[in-house]
């Protein structure tokens, strides 16, 4: 444990120092093939720091918010686009936005400073809510110690929420640590994509909303653009999906890489780009039947849901279970448990002795 905290330390030094010359660069380069010629090499580093960390939860996190997300912010940036291209950062402000999923906080009317009662609501639901999903979070860990009773269905219902509320509790985390900064605040990840009714609505508005934010600009709109003088405005826009999603599916297996270090089966790139078919179909659809009806929420919201935890089940689960993912993940969390108790011995001891 104490090794794998050092070489998380000394990577995010890294990091640190990299984004450090990459401001740098912005500021003597001309924007455009020569300020990505100059960070190239910090790019092809991002991709190599996640294979020093062993810990699913730290290389995992490392390796969406540095190798995926910091390097599609990069990319941006050598164009003169996206959130680092701000010429009013300041190079603390530089780092921190290209490290972490964060959002410059908009100063808040009169009438939201007034207030007070709305926000104080919003906290005691927000407070509700972790608490709901703390609790889902352990009863899903005490039940996992009776899988060898469990039909794989149940199983695999067990990763799927058991994925959505790390996940939701990891950002939480890292949401207490962006916020002691000024005029930060951490970008939603998710929003109730439980309550889906489509599957437009489950990837572009619920589910892992960075990472729709960041292929947005870097995949889908160059690739739309770039069809649109070939194929016209329809088939542009299906085409910029669909390589989105493959892009999505290509970047998922290198993070399941760093996980797992085995070799890919691409069964997570042909979930993604099932998805992506699918979603050019609804979209399709939509546009037909829409005229004609709305589509309920009640009816198709399940159905998507239900969608979703197939061809999870079909494609995307089996790849944990190649790196036994779920063990590993409970050893991690005895593991700072035995890390923390030994800690806040030392500490009494020397309070003791002190």
């Amino acid at each position: 444990m104490e090794g794998e905290i050092r070489n998380y330390i000394n990577i995010w030094l890294q990091v640190i120092i990299s984004l450090c010359y990459c401001y740098g660069i912005g500021k003597v380069v001309p924007r455009g093939f020569p300020t990505l010629l100059a960070i190239v090499p910090i790019m092809c580093l991002f991709l190599t720091l996640p294979l020093s960390l062993h810990s699913l939860h730290l290389g995992g996190t490392f390796a969406f918010f540095i190798s995926w997300l910091a390097n599609f912010k990069l990319l941006l940036f050598a164009f003169g686009k996206g959130p680092l291209s701000n010429p009013s950062l300041s190079l603390k402000q530089f780092v921190v936005f290209a490290s972490f999923p964060v959002k410059i906080q908009n100063p808040k009317s009169p009438d939201e400073t007034t207030s007070t009662s709305t926000s104080s609501f919003e906290k005691k639901k927000n407070l509700l809510k972790y608490t709901i999903k703390g609790l889902v979070f352990v009863g899903v860990l005490r039940a996992y110690s009776y899988n060898d009773y469990m039909h794989p269905v149940v199983l695999y219902c067990l990763y799927c929420i058991y994925i959505y509320v790390m996940l939701e509790f990891m950002l939480a985390m890292v949401a207490v640590l962006v916020r002691t900064l000024p005029g930060i605040d951490l970008e939603p990840q998710f929003n109730e994509p439980y309550l889906s009714s489509s599957l437009q609505d489950f990837w572009g508005r619920r589910w892992n909303l960075m990472a729709s934010k960041i292929l947005r600009p870097t995949v889908y709109q160059p690739t739309k653009q770039f069809a649109l003088r070939l194929f016209g405005p329809k088939w542009a826009s299906l085409l910029a999906l669909f390589v989105t999603f493959l892009i999505s599916g290509l970047v998922h297996e290198l993070i399941f890489y760093y996980l797992g270090r085995v070799k890919p089966t691409w069964e997570i790139t042909w979930f993604f780009l099932l998805h992506g078919f699918c979603l050019l179909h609804e979209v399709s659809c939509k546009n037909k039947l829409t005229a004609k009806f709305r589509l309920s929420r009640v009816v198709f919201g399940p159905l998507i849901i239900g969608f979703v935890m197939v061809t999870a089940y079909w494609l995307f689960f089996p790849q944990l279970l190649r790196f036994v993912a779920v063990q590993r993940a409970l050893q991690e969390y005895a593991a700072v448990g035995a890390f923390a108790k030994n800690a806040t011995r030392t500490l009494k001891l020397w309070f003791n002795y002190g």
